[in-house]
């Protein structure tokens, strides 16, 4: 497993199919390609997740996630800036059901921090983007953490500081504007 400072280090693993972590606005990610099935599945597998529950993607900007979206209103616009919010938009039909789950829309985070920001640069492109830890245990705050739980099964670990969020991110409806997860 590597463990490094350099978003650039990461491009390759990602190319490849691999599962990685990174420090997020509050907890390490754990992250992958959200177009390659097989690394999708490999994370779900990894975290004991359900596909049912859908995943969150992280960008640096609207542009590398609105692919997956239908056309936004007015009122949305204005989910589409940076921030440390997770919104729901409703999804294309033809967004993979590998990241909506049991939905028909998909969770978008325009993410703030710099390393999240620098590292959807470097790919061009959104990534997954669900809390680096094995299910029912508390999420990783710290490169050590991330390798203590999960070293011995994923790729790589982004080294770097969480933001001061104290939690994981809000989820919020960017219709209804109802908070999903506080």
């Amino acid at each position: 497993m590597l463990i490094t400072q350099k978003t650039s280090d990461i491009i390759e693993i990602f190319q490849n199919g691999g599962v990685f972590a990174y420090p997020t606005e509050a907890v390490f990610g754990l992250g992958c390609d959200p177009d390659n099935e097989k690394a999708v599945q490999r994370l779900l597998s990894i975290k004991n997740r359900p596909i049912e529950k859908g995943l969150i993607l992280v960008a640096s900007g609207f542009s590398q996630v609105e692919k997956y979206l239908k056309p936004l209103s007015q009122a949305q616009q204005e989910f589409t800036k940076p921030s440390a919010t997770t919104y729901i938009f409703p999804a294309l039909s033809s967004t993979p059901k590998w990241l909506t789950g049991d939905f028909n829309s998909l969770a978008i985070r325009i993410s703030k921090h710099p390393l999240v920001r620098e590292l959807c640069i470097n790919l061009d492109s959104p990534l997954v983007s669900t809390s680096a830890n094995l299910s029912g245990l508390e999420p990783a705050k710290s490169a050590e953490q991330v390798a203590k739980q999960l070293g011995s099964v994923i790729d790589a670990i982004l080294e770097g500081n969480t933001g001061d969020s104290q939690k994981p991110s809000v989820i919020r409806d960017s219709i209804s504007r109802q908070i999903i997860r506080s």
